[in-house]
């Protein structure tokens, strides 16, 4: 089967692509035959060591996949070859075949395709913990997201409109704040012509944010922190603007508000109970036609660097796919 695969840290063009064994089922596990898997930001981290979760070499990049199963394991009961399903894996999903515990699946609706299926787990799990159980969002609060059009910011987007959230999506141009509208965002602040902090202390009527969704970080973070309500959530989700900020402590003081950190894999590990929950009702959010995962582009798994270049140089608007 084909792998691609990080035999060293470096930039994407330093993967390779690798016929590998098939791989057998243990105890409890089930081979997913992958027919998309997806990439998130960290995916442009993790190959060049700069990520928390740090593989052996080699590994194959992508958290999450989707598919049909193609074999199970010993002790697996309830699920049937031929299956459609979805899985988060941490990392490994960018391969033709995967072997995965069967703690791991959800199964994927027919009315969804396997590109939206695999685009799920990473972008809306973390939207669904850092807006439920880290912020505690409630109906009727402020929700800024900033970089709205992102994968992981249009799920945070389509979240809070369905909590009944007052959604101010926050990206770098007219088209990207477009697509955030088109996904349930009520407000705007384009933050490469407009002070945001200004621009979002004018569009709360000088209250501030209830409720800060950060997936950029960098030099927003300051400015953005500045612009928080009294009793606030500052939730700390990704760092794509590349630095990670140094935050002055007495603004904490001063507005009252909360920094608070967003790490859904390590929720899912810790709280699987809280995290099936939230996927069961994302499924039934998504079968229904309330939230979609916005596929910028899919790619054959032989074009990943074009799928790793949009990534890095912040041209996704949405997810992108690898297709096996």
């Amino acid at each position: 089967m084909k792998a691609l695969l990080c035999e060293h840290h470096g930039p994407a063009e330093e993967l390779v692509i690798r016929d590998l064994p098939e791989p057998l089922p243990g105890r409890g596990e089930v081979v997913i035959d992958v027919k998309a898997a997806a990439l998130n930001f960290f995916d442009t981290l993790i190959i060049k060591g700069r990520y928390q979760t740090k593989p052996a070499f080699p590994f194959s990049p992508s958290a999450e996949c989707a598919g049909t199963i193609a074999a199970l394991g010993e002790g697996v009961a309830g699920w049937r070859v031929g299956e459609r399903v979805g899985a988060w894996m941490g990392y490994g999903a960018a391969r033709e075949k995967v072997a995965v515990s069967a703690d791991a699946l959800v199964r994927v609706p027919d009315k969804l395709d396997d590109a939206q299926a695999a685009s799920l787990f990473v972008t809306y799990g973390t939207a669904m913990h850092g807006l439920i159980q880290r912020a505690h969002l409630k109906a009727g609060e402020t929700l800024a997201i900033l970089g709205a059009s992102g994968g992981a910011g249009l799920a945070a987007v389509e979240i809070g409109a369905l909590l009944g959230a007052h959604v101010i999506a926050c990206a770098s141009s007219p088209d990207k704040l477009a697509l955030a509208r088109e996904h349930g965002a009520q407000e705007e602040v384009d933050y490469a012509q407009h002070d945001i902090r200004t621009a979002l202390k004018k569009l709360t009527g000088g209250r501030g944010v209830d409720v800060l969704y950060d997936t950029v970080g960098g030099e927003l973070a300051e400015p953005a922190l500045r612009s928080m309500a009294w009793e606030g959530r500052y939730l700390v989700v990704g760092f794509a603007g590349g630095e990670i900020p140094k935050i002055p402590l007495n603004l904490l003081l001063l507005k009252g508000c909360d920094l608070r950190g967003v790490f859904w894999g390590e929720f899912v590990v810790r709280e699987p109970a809280a995290h099936r929950r939230n996927m069961e009702r994302l499924l039934e959010w998504a079968a229904g036609g309330h939230i979609r995962a916005h596929v910028h582009a899919t790619f054959p798994l032989e074009r990943w660097t074009e799928a790793y270049a949009l990534i890095g140089d912040r041209k996704a608007k949405g997810k992108i796919v690898l297709t096996l």
